[in-house]
């Protein structure tokens, strides 16, 4: 089933169609990886709406609906209702979670022949479970933060600053083609303690943990890895701290499968965290949904209910964070098959010391 069959089969009952128009839904539905367009579905039709600065580019990218587009001095929400009114439509739904209410005034208003209904969670779960294109998709992205991990590397030694290796690890990305996901997270020492520590001028030096979270972002999919290492020397307690760290993650890669929630996938890392005395060092959640966002649909957290199914892509990335000392995280991304999980990310989790000289 293609994804315009999926959302067709949301379009409430006694409503004609739905009015897609978050950039991210729009982009899963119609290819299209511009910053403006929306799209209207009924139950026999669909039309991809832009304006000119995107015409071309939406003709080349959006097969499964023919394209149409304005220029000024035409407005968005003219241009959609005349679109509308060519198609037929009397009553339209809407999702108010991902509309301003001045929009949905502004439609009201200029829309008056129109019935607007809300209906919210017309994509709920459908970005979770990835078609084999969004997969490969997602490999490949994957496959370039391998790749990252192996370049940045060599920049591991005392003296190099925090955010030079974060300004290398974007200047990788780009020189191949690609964004950055999500602005790189490169801490050390103390800081590493910081889940979610942004880069400083703090030069690396002989004993500390380096955490380093980062992503690619290629062909409109995401992917999500972080690697912690050692400087110059690692001590019993670093060696503790990781191994600790790396048991949980193994474990829930090695027995995470269909059918479970997202809370029992959380308490398999957390059980073993907390059997080594760092269960209160584990502040966040075990991982979350990855595909056309990188915090995309989905949790895993001793709350979640969201159930594991095949086709899903999660991250998994316990983490131990001690104030005064530093933390670990490490973190793959891993597709839901039949007999369990397969991993995305193939870099090293060996604890590397560097340099290695």
């Amino acid at each position: 089933m293609s994804n315009l069959e999926k959302i067709r089969a949301r379009i409430p009952e006694g409503v004609d169609a739905l009015l897609v128009t978050e950039i991210v839904n729009v982009g899963w539905l119609t290819g299209f990886s511009g910053s403006a367009g929306k799209a209207i579905v009924t139950r026999n039709d669909a039309r991809f709406i832009t304006d000119s600065r995107y015409t071309l580019q939406a003709n080349e990218q959006v097969s499964s609906m023919p394209v149409f587009s304005f220029q000024s001095p035409v407005l968005d929400s003219d241009f959609v209702l005349e679109n509308l009114k060519e198609l037929g439509v009397k009553s339209l739904a809407l999702d108010p979670t991902v509309i301003t209410f001045d929009a949905w005034q502004e439609y009201e208003q200029k829309w008056s022949g129109i019935q607007i209904w809300p209906s919210k969670g017309a994509f709920a779960g459908l970005r979770m479970i990835k078609s084999a294109d969004e997969i490969e998709k997602l490999e490949s992205a994957c496959n370039l933060a391998d790749a990252c991990f192996d370049h940045v590397l060599r920049l591991i030694q005392p003296g190099v600053a925090e955010l030079d290796i974060a300004i290398e690890i974007e200047f990788f990305f780009k020189r191949q083609g690609a964004g950055i996901a999500f602005d790189p997270i490169v801490v050390s020492g103390e800081r590493s303690a910081r889940p979610h520590g942004v880069p400083s001028e703090k030069k690396l030096e002989i004993g500390d943990f380096v955490t380093m979270d980062f992503g690619a972002s290629l062909n409109g999919y995401n992917s999500d890895i972080t690697r912690t290492v050692v400087v110059g020397e690692a001590s019993d307690r670093h060696r503790e701290h990781y191994a600790a760290v790396l048991e949980s993650q193994v474990a829930v890669l090695e027995q995470m499968k269909a059918g479970m929630t997202g809370a029992q996938v959380d308490a398999i890392a957390r059980d073993i965290l907390t059997k080594h005395e760092l269960g209160k060092f584990f502040g966040h959640g075990l991982g979350h949904g990855l595909g056309r966002l990188v915090h995309d649909t989905g949790r895993l957290s001793p709350t979640s209910t969201d159930v594991i199914e095949v086709g899903q892509v999660w991250t998994i990335e316990p983490g131990a964070y001690v104030p005064g000392f530093g933390g670990v995280r490490i973190e793959d991304d891993v597709v839901v098959e039949e007999n369990g999980v397969r991993r995305l990310t193939h870099s090293t989790k060996e604890l590397l010391v560097l340099p290695n000289v």
